[in-house]
């Protein structure tokens, strides 16, 4: 049976409740909508008030319903797929990618029309797909060959559109005989002809949702360990009921580091929180990928550009201090330096040898009746963005475990078929990386070939840099709303987002509520020492005062309570500071130079100072500094402390001018310790009771 609009939607308008009924051709019964709650009707029930209903259009599935938080009030949006296209078949199931959805108000008076239309656009971007089945019990999509095998996997890291199952959910509606499960990322399949049997090779890239987003706003990792741009790519070759799958994946340097600001092509990298500040980051996301994938190899094609070249240094550090230095082999491979103009003779020469170990790890082989091999580890490959390069070397590696696929498969006889599959993929591999692409960066993948190829390169990089820049916040909203439901910017989202985990806000907002008024019953309190302190240096350039020459740094962070003797302070050797927040005015001279672009260089003399200084007796590690032209603020934490602490941001004002230059103003680091939000603020303000405002 070919697929078609299988569900109709009926509203009735008058008398209220405002009501909406589906119905759908596979089912006797229908689910209503009425009154905030979702009920599923028998045929009986149907019919006898089906007639006070009209309809309202035809759709191809449901995807769940959105929940909008506006102010107090809650708007719900049932949301539709009306348009969708075919990608191809795979055994019993057809594959679509989701073309047009709708989006229906539960309310008769549909309000806040900009944020759906933001996700919307989000969803018709074609980057969504979905698999039906007309026996009903259809492919996920959303796990790989070897876990949708698997008895009782729960693996939601690519299922977009969990949070929209929630209300049916909630109201204990079956939502797999009711939902589509979406999966964002890329899928290509082809037919390939073995003598009379009939091969298909499918490409599937799964783009995680766990920290999803658009280039420039969502870099490196969180705290939970989930890095940016995390994508499990996985070449599938089917053959009647046997299949042989290869995984690979890819993502961002699981460190916290950001790219700021607007330049067409730059690539300045800025490492957001002090080195062992990372350490935990680091270890979860590595723990989780063993726990998922087993062994990992990493290919790291990290440049040497400035940026970029501190980046993979501090990438290679961090392995080399964590525990996982021992079994997780670092390959370091400068693409750009080795692959000049598209040539790719030196994958063979130079990086094949070195990741040979991960032919050995193999695939995932199921013959029809049973489970032959499995596949033992992955190679985890990055780059800078974990694009383009890394497409290409994906590819790569693709293609060399290929042929060990077929000669499972059988199909490895005759050479002209194998060249056949070798085509194939290759194409799909490259319609993949533009397909990632599209979704992280807004343009198609940048690939250094020929003459026609340089000039749209060009033009890629700066269209890049533009809806970078520009267009990402709306996007990137819109994508936390379709993740999340709530666009959790409420104070609610906030108390709940420190008290309790992630996968808890999408709970109900009456539990999050109640929740969050009696946190003192499952949390307990524990006394904290903060030591802050600030100091005018005049121009930065001497640790010690010149007006009071027999004083040092010691006496004033750490010694200052004993020395005025103050009682409550004297236990200093068994309580020791937990976090010192030192801000410092006029860090640089301030002329008109420093003002247009500051020099950091004394930043970072005094942050090696302070840390010398500050742990004379306890050892102290920087969480996080930043500075606005003169005014300069750092954060030191004690190293135990570090797993919890998450959620540092910072931020800065200018009030010099009116709020156009950065002489005058503050700058704000803000933090969560285990669940208690901090935020220390250092500011420089204009002398003069006139300028007090």
């Amino acid at each position: 049976m070919a697929f078609s609009k299988g569900f109709r939607i009926y509203h009735k308008l008058d008398p209220p409740p405002f009501s909406l009924i589906v119905e759908t051709r596979q089912k006797e019964e229908c689910l209503m909508f009425e009154s905030g709650a979702v009920a599923v009707l028998s045929s009986a029930e149907k019919e006898a008030i089906k007639s006070t209903y009209s309809k309202v259009l035809d759709a191809y599935g449901l995807l769940g319903v959105l929940r909008l938080n506006l102010g107090d009030t809650m708007l719900h949006y049932l949301v539709l797929v009306t348009g969708c296209m075919s990608v191809g078949k795979i055994q019993e199931s057809e594959v679509f990618r989701v073309t047009s959805t709708e989006f229906i108000s539960l309310r008769v008076d549909a309000s806040d029309e900009d944020r759906i239309s933001e996700v919307r656009k989000v969803l018709n971007s074609g980057n969504f797909y979905f698999a039906w089945s007309a026996s009903g019990a259809s492919l996920d999509l959303s796990l790989n060959a070897h876990r949708s095998m698997q008895e009782h996997t729960t693996d939601n890291r690519f299922f977009w559109n969990q949070s929209l199952h929630l209300h049916l959910k909630h109201y204990g509606v079956n939502c797999d005989d009711w939902l589509l499960r979406l999966m964002c990322g890329g899928v290509e399949i082809r037919t390939i002809y073995a003598a009379h049997k009939q091969a298909k090779a499918c490409l599937i890239s799964r783009l995680s949702c766990e920290r999803a987003g658009t280039r420039f706003n969502v870099r490196g990792t969180n705290d939970d360990g989930h890095v940016a741009n995390f994508v499990e790519t996985e070449q599938v070759v089917y053959l009647d009921d046997s299949v042989t799958s290869f995984i690979q994946i890819r993502g961002s340097v699981p460190l916290f580091w950001e790219q700021p600001g607007l330049q067409v092509g730059s690539h300045r990298v800025r490492m957001s929180r002090g080195f062992e500040a990372n350490a935990p980051a680091f270890d979860r996301h590595f723990r989780t990928l063993k726990n998922l994938y087993g062994k990992q190899i990493i290919v790291n094609l990290l440049g040497s550009k400035e940026g970029e070249h501190m980046l993979s240094k501090a990438f290679q550090s961090h392995l080399k201090a964590s525990e996982h230095a021992a079994d997780i082999l670092m390959v370091n491979f400068d693409y750009h330096q080795m692959v000049k103009g598209g040539k790719a003779e030196k994958l063979h020469s130079i990086l094949k040898p070195q990741v040979q170990k991960f032919l050995d790890y193999g695939f995932f082989y199921f013959n029809g009746s049973e489970v032959q091999r499995c596949q033992s580890g992955t190679v985890r490959t990055n780059c800078l963005d974990c694009l383009d390069r890394t497409n290409s070397v994906q590819a790569f590696l693709g293609l060399e475990m290929l042929a060990k696929q077929l000669e499972a498969l059988g199909l490895a006889e005759k050479p002209q078929l194998v060249t056949r599959f070798q085509e194939v993929f290759r194409s799909m591999w490259s319609v993949n990386g533009d397909s990632i692409s599209k979704i992280y960066a807004g343009t198609g993948a940048l690939e250094g070939k020929a003459k026609g190829g340089k000039l749209k390169d060009g033009a890629r990089s700066v269209t890049r840099t533009i809806q970078n820049n520009f267009f990402d916040s709306s996007k990137q909203e819109a994508i936390d709303v379709l993740l999340l439901g709530n666009t959790l910017n409420s104070d609610l989202a906030d108390k709940a987002r420190a008290l309790l985990t992630t996968g808890s806000l999408r709970a109900s907002s009456k539990v999050l509520k109640s929740m969050c008024e009696n946190f003192y019953k499952y949390s307990k309190p524990k006394k904290i020492r903060v030591c802050v302190g600030t100091w005018n240096v005049n121009g930065g350039k001497q640790f010690r005062s010149i007006a009071f020459k027999n004083q040092t740094l010691t006496d004033w962070l750490l010694d200052a309570p004993k020395l005025a003797g103050i009682q409550e302070f004297q236990d200093k050797r068994s309580k020791p500071t937990d976090i010192f927040a030192i801000g410092f005015e006029e860090m640089v001279e301030l002329n008109a130079g420093n003002i247009v672009n500051a020099s950091t260089t004394n930043q970072k003399l005094w942050a090696v100072e302070l840390q010398k200084t500050i742990s004379r007796d306890n050892k102290y590690v920087l969480l996080a500094s930043e500075q606005l032209v003169g005014v300069c603020l750092f954060v030191f934490i004690r190293p135990q402390h570090a797993p919890f602490i998450r959620d540092v941001a910072v931020d800065t004002v200018k009030t010099g001018m009116g709020g156009a230059t950065g002489n005058k103003g503050a700058v704000a680091i803000r933090m969560l310790f285990h669940t208690t939000s901090l935020c220390f603020v250092c500011s420089h303000f204009a002398a003069g009771q006139s300028q007090v405002k």
